[in-house]
C-alpha cells in the first residue's frame, strides 16, 4: 500500500507532501497542477519492486515521463538545482519503507531506499488517458527495438493486457464484475494473435472499429479477467471520463469501489463533476475514499487540501466551473425581465 508521497523542486512542484487512503484517491484540480505528475512517480515506484523490472528508480522515471534529459524533471528556477521526490509504503508485515531519486539539472541522479525491495512482487497498472489496445499489434516489439516518443505508461499497459488468464475456477467476484462489464459493452474481450475483439452474439468486432469508450471498458475487463487487478495490486487511472459517455460513468465508479472492497489500492485523476458525483452517490459507509484537490496559491506554487466527505472539499475547480455555468444560465433567463 503507497502511503506518501513526498517532493522538492520536482516537476511542477516546489515542495508537496500527500497522504494516500489505502482504497481510492481521487485527484482534482486545474490543468497544470500536477495530478498525472503525482501518479507517474507513483507508479514508477512501484514498478522497482516487480522482479520482472530491470531498470533502476531514475530510469523509469525517465522513460515513463519522457522529458528530453532527466535534468529537466528538476522544478524551474535560475542557476543549476536539484530535485527530489519519495514514495513511501507500508509491507504486509506493516513496516514503512520508501524509495527516492535526487535528480540535478545537469543530468545526475541518485536513488536511494529502506527495505523498498523486500516484499514480493508488488502488481501496479497504470492506465492512460489515450487507449492503445487498437494499436497493440506489433507495438511492443517495435517499441523495445526503435526509440519511440511514447511515455513507457503506453507499453506497460499493452505487456499487461497481454497477460494469460489463470488456471482454475474463477472466482465468484470475478465473475460478477466482468458480466457487469460484458452488460456495459455488450460483450466480452477476447485475444488472438495480438489483436482485441469484442466477442458477442453477431460475431467478432476488433478494437480498431470499437468506440474508444467501449475500449476503456474493454481494458478493464481484461486486467479483472487476467488478474492483474487483484488483491495487494495497485490501480493508477488517468482521466476514466475521456471519451466516455457520462452514462457509463455509473458502471466505472461501480467497478472502482468492488476493486477497493477486494483490496486494491486505487489513483484516479479527473475532471469530470458526473464521476465525482457517482462517487459520491455510490460509496457506502465502509468505503475508504479520498478526495485530494490541487491547486496553485496566489504565489503560483502547488498547494493541495485532502478530505473524505464530498460536501468538504475545497478549491474544487470542477464545482467550480459548473457553479459558474449555472450562474450564468440563471442571468440569461432573467435577462430582459
Amino acid at each position: 500500500m503507497i502511503t506518501k508521497f513526498k517532493v522538492k523542486d520536482f516537476t511542477a512542484f516546489s515542495e508537496l507532501q500527500l497522504q494516500f487512503s489505502p482504497g481510492i484517491n481521487i485527484l482534482i484540480g486545474e490543468n497544470g497542477t500536477g495530478k498525472t505528475h503525482v501518479m507517474k512517480a507513483v507508479y514508477s515506484a512501484c514498478c522497482m519492486v516487480d522482479k520482472r523490472n530491470d531498470r533502476t528508480f531514475d530510469q523509469k522515471i525517465k522513460s515513463v515521463f519522457q522529458p528530453l534529459s532527466i535534468g529537466r524533471l528538476v522544478h524551474r528556477h535560475i542557476g543549476r538545482g536539484s530535485g527530489k521526490v519519495s514514495i513511501f509504503r507500508l509491507n504486509e508485515n506493516g513496516k514503512e519503507s520508501y524509495i527516492s531519486c535526487t535528480i540535478t539539472t545537469i543530468g545526475k541522479a541518485e536513488v536511494t531506499n529502506s527495505g523498498w525491495k523486500d516484499d514480493a512482487k508488488l502488481e501496479a497498472v497504470f492506465i492512460p488517458v489515450k487507449d492503445m489496445l487498437a494499436n497493440a499489434p506489433g507495438f511492443r516489439a517495435l517499441y523495445a527495438q526503435k526509440e519511440l516518443s511514447y511515455e513507457e505508461v503506453y507499453a506497460d499497459i499493452i505487456d499487461k493486457a497481454f497477460l494469460p488468464i489463470p488456471r482454475g475456477k474463477q472466482d465468484p467476484k470475478v465473475t460478477h464484475l466482468l458480466n457487469i462489464l460484458k452488460g456495459a459493452i455488450s460483450g466480452r474481450v477476447i485475444e488472438k494473435k495480438e489483436n482485441f475483439y469484442l466477442k458477442n452474439k453477431a460475431g467478432e468486432l476488433e478494437f480498431p472499429l470499437l468506440a474508444e469508450g467501449y475500449r476503456k471498458l474493454g481494458l478493464l475487463y481484461t486486467l479483472i479477467h487476467n488478474g492483474t487487478l487483484t488483491k495487494g495490486s495497485i490501480l493508477l487511472w488517468d482521466e476514466p471520463e475521456a471519451n466516455l459517455n457520462p452514462k457509463l460513468a455509473k458502471i466505472v465508479v461501480q467497478i472502482l469501489l468492488e476493486l477497493q472492497r477486494w483490496g486494491v489500492q486505487i489513483f484516479v485523476s479527473t475532471h469530470d463533476y458526473v464521476l465525482l458525483k457517482e462517487f459520491q452517490m455510490a460509496a457506502g459507509e465502509s468505503d475508504l475514499l479520498q478526495y485530494i484537490s490541487l491547486y496553485r496559491d496566489k504565489s503560483g506554487e502547488i498547494q493541495h487540501s485532502s478530505t473524505s466527505h464530498f460536501d468538504e472539499i475545497e478549491h474544487n475547480a470542477i464545482d467550480d466551473a459548473y457553479t459558474d455555468i449555472l450562474d450564468r444560465e440563471i442571468n440569461n433567463q432573467f435577462k430582459g425581465l
